[in-house]
């Protein structure tokens, strides 16, 4: 009877042990949290992709250190991302969307000055529209952990998109004639 009770206590726990662990292992998320995590890692994707080319790509001592610090960012972004969607059971897709994966294409086409100039503007309109998904997230976000690793992404962003912005200015003078 001892016996009985014994591993019918064990059994209880185990079982409301893993309810317990399940509860606090899925963040309680909204579908901008869903969005967010999907959006931002495609974006860490192609920012490593595009960041790659560039490194084959440039001439450009510049380009090539922004590069190398976008790759070594977005993988460290990314490396934080992927275990809060797999907690949260958030299948992540495994390649840049179709519009993302366009431009990279585009940008293989092209060398030199005309490369480095498509991929610097191609950045800063990257790294703007991040930073919208990022302040979209922190307004409508529900998850304390989505909307932190939002918040841990943001300063790194906006360094991003400066150190794009100071080398765009310091090219010479593009078609569009802005900056930024």
């Amino acid at each position: 009877m001892i016996r009985r009770i014994v591993v019918l206590l064990a059994a209880m726990l185990v079982v409301l042990g893993g309810a317990v662990q399940a509860a606090v292992a899925q963040p309680n998320l909204n579908e901008q949290d869903r969005k967010f995590l999907v959006q931002a890692h495609r974006g860490n994707l192609a920012e490593i992709l595009s960041s790659r080319l560039a490194l084959r790509k440039s001439d450009s001592p510049d380009i090539k250190n922004i590069a190398q610090k976008l790759i070594t960012d977005h993988t460290t972004l990314d490396g934080k991302l992927r275990p809060v969607a797999e907690r949260a059971g958030v299948q992540l897709p495994d390649r840049p969307n179709k519009m993302q994966r366009e431009q990279i294409k585009k940008l293989s086409s092209l060398s030199g000055s005309s490369f480095d100039s498509a991929w610097l503007a191609a950045q800063a309109a990257s790294h703007r529209t991040t930073l919208k998904l990022i302040d979209r997230e922190l307004t409508d976000g529900s998850s304390p952990v989505v909307k932190k690793l939002a918040e841990g992404a943001r300063p790194i962003v906006q360094g991003h998109l400066r150190l794009v912005r100071e080398a765009r200015a310091s090219e010479s003078p593009s078609p569009s004639g802005s900056p930024s």
